[in-house]
């Protein structure tokens, strides 16, 4: 189909309809959230011949597909299908010509050992800039006839009106209203269903709760799992032995350092408001033409890397052997990207991850929202400066991390850095069907009406940071445990419960527990819910039933045409 909509030049040089005729018009479906389960939902209903609007709040479209998250985390590319694929794909077909590799060669590329996601003879590529995202992005949605709309936040306090338990319009903040036929929350956050009523919960729960073993406070770093498998909880990224946590080494009346909670971390297994720890997923590049060297920030503040200096000095030894896990001496996971960059994400006891500072983030106000994310990105430009140029910092550190720097041709308006927080984990749905780590290891009977599979290991970044019982400071909150190689998640799980709003569905704030959604989490399965979302919301209109009232057999049949996997046979 052609694009209809009226052209508006914005970000990343994308084409996003702003015509008079968005504002105060009917869709039979109105998605809120232009995440990469937002934008699969809007390509999916559009070729069910369904109008659509795709909303996104922020001036970012994409979410972290096209925010830095280039590593695709699959767990297992054989359950990645529809829409989801055909990304990937695309990716594939970007990357094929050699012209759009203007600093490698691909073939240097896809043979470098580090080099595991993508590899030669696939048919899909999972490795991508972020900039390659949004074009691909760009053309899938051009593709189709979607309205999207761009920098348009839900007034959350009053924007939401319902009629006979639904939905019936949504009103911005500044004072548009949309109504649709079906809608869709997409966002990382959850705010269009908890504006709406919707059931849903933060924080971790008890493990009693649900029988899990791996919910709650981990603070223990051996754990068993439903399967008895043992878990080595809060053990990959957390500080060496002995590193001091007062401000004043040996002297607890000086008070403790930045970022570390009075008291300790809570009882194992018990519930609390802790999530995963967020950051900004880094692109960067050692190309000396297209490098800009990291800078201290303004606001630099040296006591909140007074740990990260004493994690160093606290080392027994060559600080290569600190580390039996990932890279011997910077606290990063540097994974490779096409043209010499990078995806750089969290690693060790101190890194990117902001642990501790984001328990208030999901319920917070917009404004309380961009001041904690100002502070991220302050927190981790003065990280990065540190690791390259402070004098406290190992030698051999800086000379590897100052030979890297934000790339010149991403995020040109934000000087190389994305504007995409990794919102990990925030609001999560409570409805008729919960996943669990039961279903992730296989111990429930496997559901019967599946839109999508998660295969990823069940993981959870750390949550705080604490002083143990020997004075020492400990992270707590991170598990990595495997399940199986894939599970079927509910239709159920990315509806509200029966009763409560008819036409609303919610792909990426599933219902899952803090266990669960850390293995279901991943970008390929939002996009997957998200167009399994749009298929039912268009059978739901065609049909006049309540979401929570379609025929599944209705259902499976239209995902199978379009290539979605339901199933999984090793």
């Amino acid at each position: 189909m052609k694009q209809t909509f009226t052209a508006v030049l914005f970000l990343f040089t994308f084409w996003f309809t702003y015509s008079a005729q968005a504002q105060n018009s009917s869709y039979d479906l109105v998605v809120y959230g232009g995440t990469s389960g937002g934008v699969a939902a809007a390509i999916q209903i559009s070729r069910m011949g369904k109008s659509v609007l795709l909303i996104e709040p922020s001036n970012h479209l994409g979410g972290l597909t096209t925010g830095g998250l280039g590593a695709t985390d699959i767990g297992n590319k054989n359950v990645i299908g529809g829409i989801s694929k055909e990304f990937y794909q695309n990716v594939k077909a970007y990357y094929d010509d050699p012209e759009k590799w203007k600093y490698e060669d691909r073939s240097d590329y896809l043979s470098r050992p580090d080099q595991t996601r993508s590899n030669e003879g696939e048919d899909a590529m999972w490795t991508f800039e972020p900039s390659v995202a949004m074009k691909v992005y760009e053309k899938m949605l051009a593709d189709e006839d979607i309205k999207v709309i761009i920098g348009k936040r839900l007034n959350r306090e009053s924007g939401v009106k319902s009629k006979n338990n639904k939905i019936t319009s949504i009103t911005m903040e500044s004072g548009e209203t949309y109504t649709g036929k079906m809608f869709m929350d997409a966002t990382y956050e959850g705010d269009l269903m908890a504006a709406s009523g919707v059931s849903y919960t933060t924080g971790r729960e008890a493990n009693s709760q649900y029988g899990e073993t791996l919910n709650g406070v981990q603070a223990n770093f051996y754990n068993l799992t439903l399967k008895g498998n043992v878990s080595r909880n809060a053990i990959h990224h957390n500080f060496v032995p002995g590193v001091d946590p007062y401000v004043v080494k040996g002297d607890p009346s000086s008070g403790l350092l930045p970022f570390i909670i009075e008291g300790g971390p809570g009882l194992d297994g018990t519930a609390d408001k802790g999530i995963q720890a967020y950051c900004y997923r880094m692109t960067l590049t050692n190309e000396p033409e297209n490098r800009i060297p990291f800078e201290k920030p303004a606001k630099y503040n040296e006591l909140e890397y007074e740990l990260l200096f004493r994690n160093y000095e606290a080392a027994n030894g060559p600080i290569e052997k600190m580390y039996h896990y990932g890279d011997p001496l910077v606290p990063w996971i540097n994974t490779p990207m096409p043209n010499k960059k990078t995806d750089t994400n969290n690693q060790k006891g101190f890194s990117t991850d902001f642990i501790g500072q984001n328990f208030d983030y999901p319920e917070a106000s917009y404004a309380e929202r961009e001041a904690f994310s100002k502070k991220q990105l302050e927190y981790q430009q003065g990280l990065m400066w540190t690791l390259a140029y402070h004098p406290r910092i190992p030698k051999k550190v800086r000379d590897v991390v100052s030979q890297w720097g934000m790339p010149k041709d991403e995020f040109t308006d934000r000087n190389g850095w994305t504007p995409q927080l990794y919102v990990r984990e925030a609001r999560r749905m409570v409805s008729d069907y919960v996943v669990t780590q039961a279903d992730c290891e296989g111990l429930v009977p496997q559901v019967e009406d599946g839109v999508g599979m998660g295969s990823y290991g069940m993981d959870s970044h750390m949550v705080q940071r604490y002083v143990d019982h020997n004075g020492y400071v400990q992270n707590e909150g991170n598990f990595e445990a495997r399940g199986l190689s894939a599970y079927p998640i509910s239709y159920r799980s990315i509806v509200p419960k029966k009763g409560e709003k008819e036409n609303l569905l919610v792909p990426v704030c599933i219902s899952a527990t803090h266990v669960a959604f850390g293995s279901a989490r991943m970008e390929p399965v939002f996009m997957v819910l998200g167009q399994s979302a749009a298929t039912a919301a268009s059978l739901a209109i065609d049909h006049q039933v309540a979401v929570q009232d379609l025929d599944y057999d209705l259902l499976v049949e239209v995902l199978l045409k379009d290539n979605q996997i339901l199933e999984y046979a090793k």
